[in-house]
Order: C-alpha cells, then structure tokens, then sequence
C-alpha cells in the first residue's frame, strides 16, 4: 500500500541517523567500534570551556585561565579555583560540575588534615579523583562530569601539575593547556618546557601569561579583567592573581613584546567567533 511504501522509505532514508544516534542514550552502552559516546560527548565540553593552562618549575606550579563573559552586563567567570593551602586548581568545561568536585576536593582536604594532622598529599587526592571521574562512566544512572582540571599543588615531593579527564584519566605532566584555541598555548608549552625547571615564581608566572596570550580568541587581548593566574610553591601558599595584583606582569609583558597589559574590560566578549553557543552561562 502507498503508507507501507511511504513507512518503508521514511525508515530507509532515517536509518544512517538512527543508527549512528542509538548508542549514546545511555553512558553504559557500547558502540560497535568500542566507544562510549555519551563520555566522548562530555570531553568535547572540556573543549569548548574558555582556556586554562598549568606548568611547574621546580620550585613552583602555576596556572593560568582566561575568564569568560556571558554577557557587557555580567561579571567574568570564576576560572581558578582554590582547594586547600597547598593546592588548586584550574576549570574548563561545566562551572557547576567543577564547583562540585571542588566542594567534595576541599571536604577531603579537610577530613585528612583532622584525621592526620596534616595536607593530603596530592597523589592521593587524584588517584581518589580519578576514581570518582571513573564511576560516573560505569553506572547508568549518572553522567560523567563535564569538566576538565588542571591540578596545581606543592608537598613535600616538590610540585605538581596534574590534568583530568571526564573519562576518569589523570596524567600528571610538566605543563598542559585545555579548553578551546589552547592548541596555541600547548605549543609554546612544548617548545620551552625544558627550561621551566630553573624558573623563579615570577619566570614561571610570566611563561604562563606568554602561553595564555595565544589563546585569546580573535581581536580580544589579555588584560586584568579576562586574565586569571594562581601560584603554588616552596614557601608560598596557594594564591590566586586577578585584577590590579596581575597587572603589573601584563605590564611587563607588554613591555617584553607580548599583546597583554590592557586595562579595559570588554575584549572577551567577543568570544563567540568560533564557539557559537558556547557562551552560555553553564560553561566557562
């Protein structure tokens, strides 16, 4: 009959899409190739974040982010954040996911140091995190996280940088960028990693400023109002730099040729160029 036809080619013509779509409904469900869709789905939100990039001297671990805006009439996003004394950590992906491990992080921070008498060694916490990252992505009625962290911390093995992943990976590195256009800051990373061992607090802080400064999307600029940086080291708790406490190294990268310094507010609202809706108030 002429509705059997019509069902047989609308079925025919919408297979492909119903093919390709039937395995990510849930997180629990395999793919054919062996994938698991729904987490390559919330690693692409760790994309889309607005960019945070981490390295470490010897002596030191760093971490810098670009804020993001909504909208002229909001304030900029939180992009670092602090966990304990000895450790914070960077956001791209979800705010509210990251708030969440942010909370549980501290409350682990907390309960050892009452237990122990002193900080949670950060090894620990990660693998703890990992785990935690882990679970989501085995169980049918939860979501992986949809953020990525990147982990600046100080013990008493030196300091660390560590990166996360929704899938429950954690890789413990000497720099990393994450977030969209942080392919730039990647390579400048990998092109001057070997000397970061000998830098002072402020090298360090200054390398990360160079490596941000590549990610600022279109005509924007780095300036103290879209610029975050936090540091960590031997003798010096973990401290977060915004506003006019930053300003004096975007002066002096200006100075030293790089395209920071601004004072003006404004320039990271044009950050839809290439993300779209990726300027919803949910991702930062």
């Amino acid at each position: 009959t002429v509705t059997s036809v019509s069902y047989f080619i609308e079925i025919k013509f919408r297979s492909p899409t119903m093919f390709r779509n039937q395995y990510d409904t849930d997180v629990t469900v395999w793919s054919p190739e062996g994938r698991l869709l729904q987490v390559e789905y919330a690693m692409e939100s760790v994309k889309q974040g607005s960019a945070c990039i981490a390295l470490r001297s010897s002596t030191h671990a760093v971490i810098g982010a670009l804020k993001r805006s909504v909208s002229e009439l909001s304030s900029h996003q939180q992009k670092i954040l602090d966990i304990d004394d000895h450790i914070g950590i960077g956001i791209a992906g979800l705010t509210a996911d990251a708030r969440t491990l942010a909370k549980w992080m501290r409350n682990e921070c907390l309960n050892y140091k009452y237990v122990y008498g002193t900080a949670l060694p950060t090894g620990r916490l990660m693998t703890d995190l990992a785990d935690r990252h882990q679970r989501t992505t085995q169980t049918y009625v939860r979501r992986p996280y949809g953020v990525g962290l990147l982990v600046a911390s100080f013990d008493k093995n030196g300091p660390h940088v560590y990166q996360t992943c929704p899938s429950g990976n954690v890789y413990e590195c000497y720099g990393s960028a994450i977030g969209a256009r942080s392919q730039s800051g990647r390579t400048y990373l990998e092109k001057h990693y070997e000397s970061f061992g000998e830098c002072g607090k402020d090298e360090l802080i200054m390398h990360a400023l160079k490596a941000l400064v590549g990610c600022v999307s279109g005509d924007g600029e780095l300036n103290k109002d879209n610029g975050s940086v936090a540091f960590v080291g031997k003798g010096d708790k973990f401290t977060i730099l915004e506003g006019d406490d930053l300003q004096p190294y975007l002066d002096r990268l200006e100075l030293e040729g790089g395209t920071g310094g601004g004072n003006g507010a404004g320039d990271e609202e044009e950050d839809d160029d290439d993300d779209g809706a990726d300027d919803d108030a949910m991702e930062t």
